[in-house]
This record gives structure tokens, C-alpha cells and sequence, in this order.
């Protein structure tokens, strides 16, 4: 199979069925770029997490590929499926910090993949990770503005603080692809914006794609270069912003279309 060497993920006729023939994903197909971020929008139940849970393999798909540049992480089992998703960052909704760690412990988590020593958990975390380690760490924490709140227990943070531990958890994974399931759904309003832009700028300086699941269409025209839609498991757009429409969005959304509004400036929405 051909492959692409500027993009690097490629998704080809995804699909995921459930237990009673449920189909949450339908033959879903798209690729992403290095520095391209992507927004990805639908109402709730669209199908937008159990796609992103597919891309790295969270949720075993039914059907389709998933190629991770070039290889694909659906026909992959045991080390080399561990050494390929190792390449897929993943940002969640509710952090999954462990609370009782130090930040600077959390993020060192992210290194986990670059250490051969499985009990990094045990008493006096750090002592098993190299210099190198803990200092990629510590850059992590550098780039998202957070490296003063290293010692602080995780569960000490703000939601927006936590948050910001686990993009750093991500990038101190060093991947080649960033996923983020509504990292901003349980934030404040100036805490995601804050969230978004810190993905933003590491999509753009370190040429990492970001593919982030949003509800709300203003914030996906603000920070992404690119909107895919997801409406009942089937994508219905991917193009660039400026070509989503108000009524594409209303045709995505449906009756939760006023809700999917971050800052309801329809005028804005529309004129974008």
C-alpha cells in the first residue's frame, strides 16, 4: 500500500460496531498532516470519542485502518502494538492524573516508553528515570508555563492546572500524533482557552499534528486549521475553517446546534 510521507495518520473506512448492532463509526475516512490542527465536531453521541478511542486503539475497531506513519496500529498485538500507540498521545477530558503524585512525577510518566524499568511506580519515582528523562520532563512542564508547580501533589491543581500536566505528560511522550477527547469539557472559560492555545502553539512549533474532539463550533473556528464533522458515526465535513458554514453546522448539530455555541455570536459563526 502506497503511503503518503507528508501525512501521519491516515484513516481509512473506519469503522466500529457494538454489541447489538449498534454502529458508532461508519466507514470513516481522512488524513492528517504534520502542524495541522484539527477540530473535530458533532452533536453528543456523534461518535466523536469512540473514533479518537479507535485512532489509538483504546477500542478495537470493527473495521478499517488506522496508519500511524505508515504502520497500522489495527493489526498490531502485544509489544509492537505498545510500541506504536507509544506514538499516539492522548489528552482526556478528566486528566487521568495520579492524584497522590507530584506533577513532576505524572509527567515523568510520559517517559515511560523511553525507560526499561517497569516499577516506575514504587517509592521515590524518580530516582529510576535517567538525567535525560527527568529533564525532557521538566521541558514539558517548561512549555506549558507550569514547571514552578512540579513538587505540588497532583491533586492539589486547578482542573486547568491539571489539565495543562497532562499536555506536558503528552509531550514529554515525544509522539508523533496528539489526540485530545474534549480536554476543555470540564474547564472554565478562560482555563480552555488557555488549554487550546498552549495545543495550538505546540502543533505549530513542533510541527505535531493535533486532532481535538470539541462541542463548541467557535472555539474549533478559533484554534484549528481544519474542522471534520461527525454526525451519527458518519463524517459529514472536513474542510478548512473558513469553508464551515452556519448552515453545515446546523446540519451537523441538529437540535443541539445552540448548545454547541462556546460564545453565541451567531454573526460570527456565520461570517466565519
Amino acid at each position: 500500500m502506497e503511503v503518503n510521507s507528508q501525512n501521519v495518520l491516515e484513516v481509512k473506512a473506519l469503522t466500529k460496531v457494538y454489541p447489538g448492532d449498534v454502529t458508532a463509526v461508519n466507514q470513516v475516512s481522512f488524513s492528517v498532516g504534520k502542524g495541522e490542527m484539527v477540530a473535530v465536531l458533532g452533536p453528543s453521541g456523534a461518535g466523536k470519542s469512540t473514533l479518537l478511542r479507535c485512532l489509538n486503539r483504546l477500542i478495537r475497531a470493527t473495521g478499517g485502518q488506522v496508519l500511524v506513519n505508515g504502520q497500522d496500529i489495527t493489526q498490531r498485538r502485544g509489544k509492537a502494538l505498545r510500541q506504536l500507540r507509544s506514538d499516539v498521545g492522548m489528552i482526556f477530558q478528566q486528566f487521568n492524573l495520579v492524584p497522590r503524585l507530584t506533577v513532576f512525577e505524572n509527567v515523568l510518566a510520559g517517559r515511560l516508553s523511553h525507560t526499561r524499568n517497569p516499577f516506575w511506580f514504587t517509592a521515590s519515582v524518580t530516582r529510576w528515570f535517567s538525567e535525560d528523562n527527568k529533564q525532557k520532563a521538566y521541558d514539558a512542564l517548561k512549555r506549558v508555563g507550569i514547571e514552578h508547580l512540579a513538587p505540588k501533589r497532583a491533586d492539589s491543581l486547578s482542573g486547568g492546572q491539571q489539565q495543562r500536566v497532562a499536555i506536558a505528560r503528552t509531550l514529554a511522550q515525544e509522539p508523533a500524533v496528539i489526540l485530545a477527547d474534549e480536554p476543555v469539557a470540564s474547564l472554565d472559560p478562560a482555563s480552555s482557552q488557555r488549554v487550546l492555545s498552549i495545543l495550538k502553539e505546540i502543533c505549530k512549533s513542533k510541527n505535531i499534528p493535533v486532532i481535538v474532539n470539541l462541542h463548541q463550533m467557535d472555539l474549533a473556528q478559533q484554534y484549528a486549521t481544519r474542522i471534520i464533522g461527525i454526525e451519527q458515526g458518519h463524517l459529514v465535513f472536513d474542510g478548512k475553517v473558513g469553508d464551515f458554514t452556519l448552515d453545515i453546522a446546523k446540519k451537523i448539530y441538529g437540535e443541539q446546534f445552540e448548545s454547541a455555541v462556546f460564545n453565541p455570536d451567531l454573526e460570527r459563526v456565520e461570517a466565519a
